[in-house]
């Protein structure tokens, strides 16, 4: 199980120090180590999430996910992205770009960082998007009950995740921004993409879902329906539905990894350490994305998603705050394995309670069948 899921992630970080060994010698194989655990710390609450959208795609786009995921979060948003992004901001092409990394990475760095408003604005405005339609939403678990309750009951107002997202953009353009047209531009189109992807997708998954003539037939008779109906049927249903999914995990995804690659030059501003580090983090959450699907825990540890959300909600604060002041890359990682770490031990603790409730009625059962024998 483990070598299966976490098989590629091993073989990348062999290769991946490899390179950097060649490339940078001693100290360059330790800056790309230190990357990839930066990478895997800042993310993991990004695994969670991704695991539970992974859960509702077809095995096909998993695998996509598994592929060309993996080459668009490596490649494109740890190196190509970056390249893009200071080549906007400088007036340069990808190519002049990518010598300016190489040749002068400290206007480089200097370069994401005046693009870092922008890019946070819309990576903020996305996770915020996610985590209130999360919290806004009415749930039969709840981790903080005190807390989730009154904001599902709050929640029933419609697009009230909308108007919240809304105002917390406007504050930020207004008190928080040096420039708040662009913070402004930038965040409404993060809202807009999370609305668009995440509308269609569910709107795809409703299509592709199981007819009404279907509602008759018996459980052993709906189970056997995916194997009878047209391969060409389900892959068009599921193909859609599954897209749109992906796009979304991609989306995602990119918006937990503004923060890891601007982070990075913390530790590093040569392009190629960076990528070859954030790239072997990427893999690595990746393949846990899988195994918390795999493995079920998702299910096993009720809290872990709240955790994840709650997680993600910080994260957007955080990002929105760095618009105009500098967060320490040790706070939002932090806050982000703490809250997922508490959601764990809250979900091992109502297990547990939940076993012992369990075995009490067990044994209550007994002594009543004992007694009725006995009379």
């Amino acid at each position: 199980m483990i070598l299966r899921t976490f098989g590629w992630s091993f073989a990348v970080t062999v290769l991946g120090l490899i390179v950097a060994f060649l490339y940078g010698g001693g100290v360059g194989l330790a800056l790309v180590a230190v990357l990839a655990v930066l990478e895997i710390s800042l993310s993991f609450d990004n695994a969670v999430v991704n695991a539970k959208v992974l859960e509702r795609m077809a095995p096909f786009w998993q695998k996509i996910f598994l592929t060309v995921g993996i080459a668009i979060a490596v490649f494109g948003m740890r190196l190509v992205f970056p390249l893009v992004i200071v080549g906007i901001t400088a007036s340069l092409g990808p190519i002049e770009a990518f010598d300016l990394a190489l040749r002068d990475s400290e206007r480089y760095h200097e370069l994401m960082r005046e693009a870092y408003p922008t890019i946070a604005s819309f990576g903020g405005m996305f996770l915020m998007m996610l985590f209130l339609e999360f919290v806004f939403e009415e749930r039969a678990d709840k981790w903080l009950p005190w807390l989730e309750a009154p904001l599902a009951r709050i929640g029933k107002l419609n697009q009230l995740a909308v108007v919240v997202a809304g105002g917390a953009l406007v504050a930020v353009a207004n008190y928080v921004a040096e420039d708040p047209g662009d913070v402004m531009i930038a965040g409404v189109l993060g809202m807009l993409t999370y609305l668009l992807v995440n509308g269609l997708g569910e709107l795809f998954s409703e299509a592709g879902g199981v007819d009404s003539d279907d509602e008759d037939e018996d459980a052993g008779d709906q189970a056997a329906a995916p194997a009878r109906r047209g391969p060409s049927d389900l892959a068009v249903a599921t193909g859609k539905a599954g897209f749109f999914l992906f796009l979304y995990l991609e989306v995602l995804d990119a918006s937990f990894s503004f923060d890891g690659v601007i982070g990075a030059f913390a530790i590093s501003t040569d392009p190629i350490v960076i990528a070859l580090g954030l790239g072997i983090g990427a893999m690595y959450i990746r393949s846990l994305t899988v195994f918390l699907v795999r493995k079920g825990t998702l299910h096993e540890y009720v809290y872990l998603e709240h955790g994840a959300h709650w997680a993600i909600g910080a994260l957007a604060v955080c990002m929105l705050i760095g618009v105009g002041h500098h967060v320490p890359e040790w706070i939002t990682g932090g806050l982000g394995a703490g809250l997922i770490i508490a959601a764990f031990l809250s979900s091992v603790m109502r297990n547990r309670r939940a076993e012992s409730e369990a075995g009490a009625e067990g044994a209550g059962e007994g002594k009543q069948q004992l007694h009725s024998t006995q009379v």
